[in-house]
C-alpha cells in the first residue's frame, strides 16, 4: 500500500463515512483469561462514543510505512494452503459474525502477546464502495468495486483508581468508582490490503507502535509468515556495516554526509508528492561514500557486507536509519542534540592526542536556563 491508499482507508474511520455495523472484541486479564466478550453496535452508539472507538481503531493504520506499518506478504502457495491465511480470510468473509471463529481467533492472539496487565482485542469489518474518477476529477455515479476488509487492534487497558471529578453544571466535586480505560493499540493489522485501490489478499498491513519491537510471536502465530526486521535492527545493522568496512574512515563527516544526503532525498520526495514510499538501495549509500572520498576497496567491502546483511536487492525506508528531524552525538557521559540544518557548527578535532567535539557557540549559550559568557 502507498501512503495515499492508507489515508483513503483512514478517512473511513468516521461515523458518517463507513459501513461498520459493530465493534467485536474481548477483554483479557493479566492471567490471559477472557473475562468478557462483546459486540457493540457502532451505528446505535452516540456520535461522541463512536468517534472515540473509531479513533482508537484508526491508530492501527498510523505511523510510517516500513517503520510502524509493515507490509507482510503471502506466497501463492500460502494463500492456497496456509491455515493462518484461511483464518484471516474466514474472518473477513464472515463479516465477524461467526462467534466460534472469533473465539478461536481471540485465543490465538492471547497465546501470542505479552502484556503485564489487562488488554482488549478489538475488531471491525467494513465494506467500502470504491468509486473511480475521470481525468478531470469527476466521480463516477456507481462504484466500480467493493473492498471488504477487517481491522484489528490490540490495546492495553489501564485501571483508573477511584477518585474525585469536577461536575461543571453544579460546580461540585463528586466521587467516581474504579474504571478501566482503553489505551491506544500496541499492535494491530488490516486484512486484506488496499493496493491500486483494490483488494489484495496476498498482503497484510501490520502495525506496531514500538518500532523496535515487531512482536515476532504474534507475526508467526497469527500470520504464519517470516518475521520482518525492525527499523531499529536495520539501523544497527547498517551502522555495523559502515563501521566494520570503513574502520577508521567511519568518522563524523561520513555520518554527517549520510544524514544530509538522505534528508535531501526525503525532502525532494515529499515535494514531488510521489505516492510510492521512498526506499534506499545499496547504490545510494555507495554514492554517498564516493562523495566522501572513501577508497574503492572499502566501498566494495561495504557493498558485500550490505548484501550479506540485507540481501543483494534490498531497499530500506530512510526513516528506519535516519531521523531527518534530529541529529545527535552521544558519548558515555554526554549527549548533544543539534539542529539538523546547522550541523556545520560541529566538528571533531584531536589536540595533543585528545579527541574533542568542537561546537561553534558565538551567542545565546545557556547553562541550566542561565545565559553565560564564554571567555
Amino acid at each position: 500500500m502507498t501512503d495515499k491508499e492508507i489515508r483513503e482507508i483512514r478517512r473511513r474511520f468516521r461515523p458518517d463515512k463507513n459501513n461498520m455495523v459493530s465493534l467485536k472484541g474481548c477483554m483479557v486479564n493479566g492471567e490471559k483469561t477472557i473475562i468478557s466478550q462483546f459486540s457493540q453496535s457502532i451505528a446505535q452508539t452516540s456520535t461522541e462514543e463512536s468517534e472515540k472507538i473509531l479513533s482508537v481503531m484508526k491508530k492501527s493504520l498510523s505511523g510510517s510505512l516500513g517503520i510502524n506499518l509493515l507490509d507482510l506478504e503471502y506466497s501463492a502457495k500460502e494463500v492456497l494452503e496456509s491455515e493462518h491465511h484461511k483464518m484471516l480470510l474466514d474472518l473477513r468473509d464472515s463479516q465477524l459474525k461467526n462467534d466460534e471463529l472469533l473465539t478461536s481467533f481471540y485465543e490465538k492472539v492471547i497465546e501470542s502477546v505479552s502484556f503485564e496487565g489487562n488488554f482488549a482485542i478489538l475488531l471491525v469489518h467494513d465494506t467500502y464502495d470504491v468509486f473511480e474518477y475521470s481525468d478531470n476529477g469527476v466521480k463516477e455515479e456507481e462504484s466500480s468495486s467493493q473492498f471488504s476488509y477487517i481491522v484489528c487492534s490490540i490495546c492495553p487497558v489501564k485501571d483508573l483508581n477511584a477518585g474525585l471529578f469536577f461536575r461543571e453544571y453544579d460546580g461540585t466535586f463528586r466521587t467516581f468508582d474504579k474504571y478501566s480505560v482503553l489505551s491506544n493499540p500496541d499492535l494491530g493489522f488490516m486484512f486484506p490490503t488496499f493496493d491500486d485501490r483494490a483488494s489484495n489478499i496476498y498482503n497484510v498491513l501490520f502495525y506496531t507502535r514500538d518500532m523496535t519491537d515487531v512482536h515476532p510471536a504474534f507475526v508467526e502465530n497469527i500470520f504464519g509468515v517470516d518475521v520482518p526486521v525492525s527499523s531499529y535492527e536495520k539501523k544497527e545493522t547498517l551502522g555495523s556495516c559502515l563501521k566494520e568496512t570503513l574502520e577508521d574512515e567511519c568518522d563524523f563527516n561520513i555520518m554527517k554526509t549520510v544524514h544530509d544526503h538522505v534528508s535531501v532525498m526525503v525532502q525532494e520526495h515529499r515535494l514531488a508528492k510521489i505516492d510510492e514510499p521512498l526506499l534506499l538501495s545499496k547504490e545510494t549509500f555507495k554514492e554517498v561514500l564516493e562523495d566522501c572520498g572513501v577508497d574503492d576497496d572499502k566501498i566494495d567491502s561495504f557493498s558485500n557486507k550490505f548484501d550479506e546483511q540485507f540481501g543483494e536487492h534490498a531497499e530500506i525506508p530512510p526513516k528506519s536509519i535516519v531521523n531527518t528531524k534530529k541529529f545527535e552525538l552521544v558519548t558515555p557521559d554526554v549527549q548533544i542534540k543539534i539542529n539538523p540544518e546547522r550541523t556545520d557548527l560541529v566538528t571533531t578535532q584531536v589536540i595533543d592526542g585528545v579527541k574533542y567535539i568542537m561546537i561553534k557557540a558565538n551567542a545565546g549559550v545557556e547553562v541550566n536556563g542561565v545565559n553565560i559568557d564564554i571567555k
